[in-house]
């Protein structure tokens, strides 16, 4: 009877532990595990460099970009730039970064050169920034075609200097540099998309075993006994055949027995 309220109260016990703490990780042991299953990890890092840098190289198309600039200050009496002319240069360049955006400029650029493309499709390959500090204004074209790329660049800042002067009824902006033909592509990044696919999958990987180290609920240290019922075993069983090894005593006994009638 003593014995069967000593168990309920150990169960109680159990069940207390249980509900009241919080599911710990051990880092180290879990760093241990994951060296115990350094190939899978490493091969998955592997195959997945592998998928992206064949995506990137061979299904993905590259791309170039080319920039041209314009000066945003010109002489008010056409001769000398002023403090006036330089202020009013500054204050212009988010006007002209926006105005050139406008769809009568892109229009006549799908115009002229005869793209294939609509006014939305152009405006997504364009880029129009002014550079932090200055009064000069970069306009980046990025295409799968070099000759596409410059072209429009050179198109879009040639409409800027004839056409918004009169919108504004400003003086009109310099063409400080033309695009040139650019001779790398600008994407897709073939090393860093590698790396980046190695990476995720590497990680996916070691995401699933610590899933599964985290549902692994199994004893396999004396340990790991004590942590999870508070006290210390005072044995430990050898895993083992317990069949092969009754056999292989009762083999041994037999043999003593024998000897001992002789």
């Amino acid at each position: 009877m003593s014995q069967q309220i000593d168990d309920n109260q150990t169960n109680n016990r159990i069940q207390i532990r249980e509900a009241d703490e919080e599911m710990e990780i051990d880092l180290v042991e879990l760093f241990c595990y994951y060296r115990t299953k350094w190939l899978p990890i490493v091969a998955a890092f592997f195959l997945g460099a592998v998928v992206v840098g064949a995506v990137s190289l061979f299904l993905i198309k590259p791309k170039y970009e080319a920039t041209a600039k314009l000066y945003m200050v010109s002489a008010s009496n056409d001769s000398v730039v002023d403090l006036t002319d330089l202020n009013l240069g500054t204050s212009l360049s988010s006007d002209y970064a926006e105005l050139i955006k406008i769809r009568p400029i892109f229009e006549e650029v799908i115009e002229e050169q005869k793209l294939a493309y609509d006014y939305d499709e152009l405006l997504d390959m364009v880029t129009i920034s002014s550079i932090k500090d200055t009064r000069i204004l970069t306009i980046t074209v990025k295409s799968t075609s070099r000759d596409e790329s410059k072209n429009i660049a050179n198109g879009l800042a040639d409409k800027a200097v004839t056409y918004l002067p009169k919108l504004m009824e400003t003086s009109a902006p310099n063409i400080a540099e033309r695009a040139i033909l650019p001779e790398e592509k600008c994407s897709p990044n073939i090393t860093r998309n590698t790396l980046i696919g190695g990476l995720v999958a590497a990680v996916l990987v070691m995401g699933i075993y610590t899933v599964l180290f985290l549902m692994d609920d199994t004893f396999k240290s004396a340990e790991d006994v004590e942590k999870f019922f508070g006290v210390m075993p005072l044995t430990v069983i050898p895993e083992g055949d317990i069949d092969a090894i009754s056999d292989k005593r009762e083999k041994e006994m037999q043999k003593n027995n024998r000897l001992a009638h002789r």
